[in-house]
């Protein structure tokens, strides 16, 4: 799909006797629209002839800018960056102000980092983008820690084995329904574990033993059975920010020069007072829930694999 796009162009008065009149600048912004997949309706070619770039009020770039507010472009075409303006701090406040609506900026003569001024514009072109990026997010964030706790299941990444979503409509908000097949699964997890006293292995096999199918996968791993056991959901409460992303950790040498991680960041566990419960229908009782977490890290306490802490040896010695 094309993106919208408009063009701008501009040339002062005493510019008109040169030969990058506002004619040949629009024909090059044009052309460059059409090798680069973008539409340009004729309507949103404007163009600010005898307009000084010391100012901002100049009709076409108003135009602009309201086009911009207004979401109806999603590219801005100009020559260069001081057709926008002759001062950096009014081109960096219009990019600036394109971004914020979701525009991005692109000129024909781009800025190549041959003059200080140059390198400055080009640097603020990336951390306007990085801000952009970075405020997104942290809306996107607050917006859902907010309906977090108003009680919105709609925060949460889909519904856990043992739910359907249902979707949010004029009338209600979005909620978890019963799966009543996979539900009875989720309950004979649970007796299994605190009751017949069967380990997270035993079950997976079990499970996969009678052909019982879980919902993304052929077979039913430990780390799957695992986090069953460990989901709050399922007695009544989903937890909206059990997690916090940081940057991981490498902690060992890297010897194998052609393996790369997918992702230099990883999900750490928040503290428990820092979650934010949403009822939801329950499937087991809090007394079954409280005993598998009673097991659960029993067994954990009890495991001699698993290491606590990063040790001061770990990553000397590999095979």
């Amino acid at each position: 799909m094309m993106k919208m796009a408009a063009i701008y162009a501009r040339v002062s008065s005493e510019q008109q006797r040169e030969e990058n009149t506002i004619a040949s600048q629009t024909a090059s912004l044009i052309e460059f629209a059409k090798s680069h997949d973008l539409e340009v309706p004729a309507e949103w070619v404007f163009e600010d002839e005898g307009y000084s770039g010391a100012t901002l009020e100049r009709p076409g770039l108003e135009r602009v800018r309201d086009l911009a507010a207004e979401g109806q472009i999603q590219v801005l075409l100009a020559y260069s960056p001081d057709r926008l303006s002759r001062k950096y701090a009014y081109q960096i406040l219009l990019m600036e102000e394109l971004a914020r609506h979701g525009v991005e900026t692109l000129f024909v003569k781009s800025p190549q980092g041959n003059s200080p001024e140059d390198q400055l514009l080009v640097q603020f072109q990336g951390m306007i983008a990085e801000y952009e990026r970075a405020q997104i997010l942290e809306r996107s964030r607050r917006g859902k820690r907010h309906r977090a706790h108003t009680g919105e299941v709609s925060v949460m990444s889909g519904a856990p084995y043992g739910y359907r979503y249902i979707r949010k409509t004029e009338e209600a908000l979005a909620a978890y329904s019963i799966h009543e097949a996979e539900a009875r699964v989720v309950r004979r997890v649970y007796e299994m574990y605190t009751v017949e006293g069967l380990s997270i292995a035993e079950i997976t096999r079990r499970l996969n033993r009678e052909g019982i199918p879980p919902r993304r996968a052929s077979r039913w791993e430990r780390s799957v059975v695992w986090g069953m056991l460990r989901n709050p959901a399922y007695r009544g409460v989903a937890c909206f920010g059990k997690t916090r992303l940081s940057v991981r950790t490498q902690m060992r040498s890297q010897r194998r020069r052609g393996v790369t991680t997918p992702s230099n960041t990883a999900g750490h566990q928040r503290p428990r007072e820092e979650w934010i419960e949403i009822p939801v229908p329950a499937l087991v009782t809090e007394e079954s829930f409280a005993r598998a977490q009673e097991l659960l890290d029993h067994n954990k306490i009890l495991s001699r694999r698993r290491t606590i802490a990063p040790s001061v040896v770990q990553g000397l010695v590999g095979c």
